[in-house]
């Protein structure tokens, strides 16, 4: 028997933009991202968008018409702008995935040409899917729309698609080729969306900066008044948290079982299934983080003031930590949230790891979740009747 053990390293690099008015002719980020395969010859590229987006920004797709007309030396449009329905709608099934491909197909997409996608989490990770399996993968630039897609989904290495009543059950690892953060685009979010996005703040600061922590909670009342100056700062460290920690946690594309940036998701995917997603992925992440803080509080590893300031700042911010999901229970009598921990082992596998906090700015990571101390830690959440 002989045996040859392969090895090797790709090293990843892209950048992550902050700016503002990103289809303003002035403003040259995107120009810069589209590189042209050779000179003299413009980029191609195929541009997804949100229909949520086109809908509270009619006049973007004029702009885009004009920047590329400015830039055309650099850039060209392949077609127009494919529009596509915006929240988990647009990530469930094969449908909008498929039609997409074929466009890309049709269009002669090719490994140098490019996919931008302007919109929520759900149509990047779509988008983004679809990108990574045409041609083993095309070009793709991500304009995150949401709060959320800013400082998480739009910046990390994931994408994917519900199938199965499983959600993300079928995706791919594959790192974008550059992210631009129009902070515009944040100031017309309905205020599920501006409030979301910030549990996924909430989430790496409560298990990894102590001090970001305090001072999200500190701008909280700001937040909830729709300071776009405390969002934008927000966005912007949230966002360098989770890029620090796909660089540096020796597990970017998640082989192993430990998944810390999942802090809350256990409960959260949970219950965006058993609400047929009516439930936002940002307000079902804030009641997950609400769960487990409490649950952490039970079992001795958070002190009852930190977890009495994990739930304010959540709810001063205009986050939920309570749903009427969390009293659903099976035939059986079982809590349905518990069938979660399940689900999320089967999509990690392995041994069952869930992270929880151990005082604010740490954590641990738990292997078995007491079934009796999350039924306390729900009853201790559910508001009190007055």
């Amino acid at each position: 028997m002989k045996t040859i053990q392969q090895q090797f390293s790709v090293p990843f690099s892209y950048p992550v933009h902050f700016t503002h008015a990103a289809f303003a002719q002035t403003n040259e980020v995107l120009a810069s991202v589209l590189v042209p395969p050779v000179d003299g010859v413009p980029a191609r590229v195929m541009v997804v968008i949100d229909q949520g987006v086109v809908s509270a920004h009619p006049q973007m797709l004029a702009q885009m018409d004009a920047y590329f007309t400015h830039f055309a030396a650099r850039m060209k449009a392949v077609a127009p702008p494919v529009i596509v329905p915006g929240g988990e709608q647009a990530k469930n099934g094969w449908t909008v995935v498929r039609d997409l491909m074929t466009r890309m197909g049709a269009s002669h997409l090719d490994r140098q040409s490019y996919v931008l996608a302007i919109g929520g989490g759900c149509v990047l990770d779509m988008a983004g899917f679809a990108a990574s399996l045409v041609h083993r993968g095309v070009r793709f630039i991500r304009m995150p729309s949401t709060v959320l897609a800013q400082c998480d989904a739009g910046v990390g290495v994931k994408n994917g698609m519900n199938e199965g009543g499983a959600k993300n059950f079928v995706g791919t690892f594959a790192p974008p080729y550059a992210v631009i953060n129009d902070m515009t685009l944040l100031t017309t979010l309905a205020p599920s969306d501006w409030a979301g996005g910030l549990a996924e703040a909430f989430k790496v600061a409560i298990i990894a900066d102590a001090a970001f922590f305090a001072r999200l909670c500190a701008l909280a009342p700001a937040l909830a008044q729709r300071d776009q100056a405390a969002m934008e700062a927000v966005v912007y460290q949230t966002a360098a948290l989770h890029l620090r920690h796909i660089a540096t946690s020796g597990d970017p594309f998640e082989f192993g079982s430990a998944r810390p940036l999942d802090f809350g998701h256990w409960a959260a995917h949970r219950l965006e299934l058993m609400s047929h997603f009516a439930l936002g992925h940002g307000p079902a992440v804030a009641i997950g983080i609400a769960l487990d803080s409490t649950y952490a509080c039970l079992k001795g590893l958070l002190s009852e003031a930190e977890c009495a300031a994990i739930l304010t700042g959540l709810s001063q911010c205009g986050l939920p930590i309570w749903s009427p999901l969390l009293q659903q229970r099976t035939a059986e009598g079982q809590l349905e949230i518990l069938l979660g921990l399940e689900q999320f082992r089967e999509h990690l596998g392995g041994l069952l790891n869930i992270t929880l906090p151990a005082s604010i700015g740490t954590k641990i990571e738990v292997h078995e979740m007491d079934g009796a101390c999350v039924e306390r830690a729900c009853a201790r959440l559910q508001p009190k009747e007055t």
